[in-house]
């Protein structure tokens, strides 16, 4: 599944960018694509477009390498809250910045979001952090995204407390969208990002969320659960929530 071939009209979708500018970057060479069938349709291999993602210049690649590498390394402290308090103010500040650019309803529901996302990273990891305790948290105003990062346990291995069956973490990101996990002592995780779900695909954000090596990735007016075999491993949870609307 790591080799699946992505359509242009995804591909594009991932990347926010159109099916035309996509077009002429294969023209140009600036990013190919792979030619298939008589037709020549194009598509995309998802390991070229999990590369274009991350550009080496932006705290997502930052993000991206702390949850990919076998030892977490220090962060700067401006993006690394080390406990849930720190992350609450933080997030309190989020809101601030939010309130400035976009409207009341939107400012709301990024928040929460990224709150149900950062909350659930100290719920389920409270007393079992594998080595670094905490969360990666920045807000890019450029780009209008919000990263966050873990290095926890992971979705899998959390949710095979109460559902031993799951074999990997494709199968439990997809239980964690879209099942109420119950028979645990608070909130299940797959209840808060069931929440998430409904948020953004009800409203002008997107969200690709990975965890071990399963990536996922929502967007508006699209229920359709687009999951993929990742080709790095996440040792916890990392999310990109993007604003497109006002």
């Amino acid at each position: 599944m790591g080799t699946k071939l992505i359509s242009i009209g995804k591909t594009a979708e991932l990347l926010g960018i159109s099916v035309d500018t996509l077009r002429r970057w294969d023209k140009s060479g600036k990013f190919s694509s792979v030619r298939t069938g008589s037709g020549g349709h194009r598509f995309y291999r998802f390991a070229d477009i999990e590369f274009k993602l991350n550009s080496p210049q932006n705290q997502r690649n930052v993000a991206k390498q702390w949850v990919e590498s076998s030892q977490g390394f220090s962060l700067d402290p401006q993006v690394y809250c080390e406990t849930r308090d720190v992350f609450q103010a933080r997030l309190e500040t989020l809101q601030s910045e939010l309130g400035k650019t976009f409207s009341l309803a939107t400012m709301s529901l990024v928040t929460a979001v990224a709150g149900e996302i950062g909350n659930n990273s100290f719920d389920h990891n409270l007393g079992n952090w594998p080595d670094v305790m905490g969360i990666f948290f920045h807000y890019d105003e450029k780009n209008k995204m919000i990263i966050l990062a873990d290095r926890g346990q992971g979705i899998l291995l959390t949710l095979q407390r109460v559902k031993p069956e799951l074999k990997n973490a494709e199968e439990a990101l997809r239980v964690a969208f879209t099942e109420s996990i119950s028979g645990r002592p608070s909130e299940g995780r797959g209840n808060g990002l069931k929440f998430v779900r409904s948020v953004i695909t009800k409203n002008p954000f997107s969200l690709d969320f990975q965890t071990g090596d399963a990536f996922l990735h929502l967007k508006q007016h699209d229920d359709t659960l687009f999951i993929q075999k990742a080709g790095a491993v996440s040792r916890g949870c990392f999310a990109t929530i993007k604003m497109e609307g006002k």
